[in-house]
């Protein structure tokens, strides 16, 4: 195990050496997010609303252009793959394979929750700084929460705490409660196969890809400064919806 966590580290450290030196329709998801996808059955990355560098202290420009170009890709090519395998209704949309994720492949789960996990990642964050203003979100966090330092802090605590790599999510479950939770791998709330099921409002990354070359070992560092770039606006609209 740690032999091949060395080993990962060291190719996102000389990916990111390696590019320094180099220089459908829309289906809507409702209550989700906007998935963009075309009539022959392929799914396509939304542009990103900001450039790469845009991001940055939180986010170096290097990681979101390997995060994005590269691993976000990869699931996309890679769910385009297992969709034309496994899918037969043509009109079958995302939100309905993940919610029944456990009759398809690892493959179909694996990256049909590593598109659309990406896909909202991308829209939780913005370049510019806002501050919680939503009026009826605002009052939903004091409620099931306390505050909203309290929530952060459970955020924070989810995403510290997932051992390995996965994800941190701010999720509204059908009774309408706002929970936290973290889910494993490219796994999502949207799933039938995990514990705590609920509509996402807000994600963090916290797969090493996501933050390894300007952070190292210090995740801690990475989701404190998370909060600097969050896109309130599109949770609002989240939970909204």
């Amino acid at each position: 195990m740690k032999k091949n966590s060395t080993t990962r580290r060291s190719f996102l450290l000389n990916s990111g050496k390696a590019a320094l030196a180099l220089g459908l329709s829309q289906t809507i998801l409702p209550g989700f997010i906007t998935i963009t996808k075309q009539k022959n059955k392929t799914f396509t990355q939304t542009p990103l609303s900001y450039s790469y560098a845009d991001l940055q202290p939180a986010i170096d420009d290097l990681t979101m252009e390997i995060h994005y170009s590269k691993h976000a890709a990869g699931y996309c090519k890679n769910l385009n793959e297992a969709f034309a395998v496994e899918v037969k209704d043509d009109g079958l949309e995302l939100e309905n394979i993940l919610m029944n994720i456990s009759a398809y492949s690892t493959k179909m789960k694996n990256n049909a929750g590593g598109h659309f996990n990406h896909e909202m990642f991308w829209k939780c964050l913005s370049p510019q700084k806002k501050s919680l203003s939503h009026k009826a979100l605002q009052e939903k966090i004091n409620h099931d929460f306390g505050s909203f330092e309290k929530f952060t802090l459970a955020f924070n605590d989810a995403a510290k705490t997932r051992f390995g790599s996965g994800w941190a999510w701010l999720i509204q479950q059908k009774d309408g409660k706002l929970v936290v939770v973290s889910t494993a791998n490219q796994d999502n709330p949207l799933m039938d196969v995990v514990e705590i099921k609920g509509k996402p409002l807000l994600c963090l990354d916290i797969w090493e890809h996501a933050y390894y070359l300007k952070y190292q070992n210090k995740r801690v560092d990475y989701i404190n400064n998370f909060w600097s770039i969050v896109n309130w606006d599109f949770v609002a609209q989240q939970f909204s919806a």
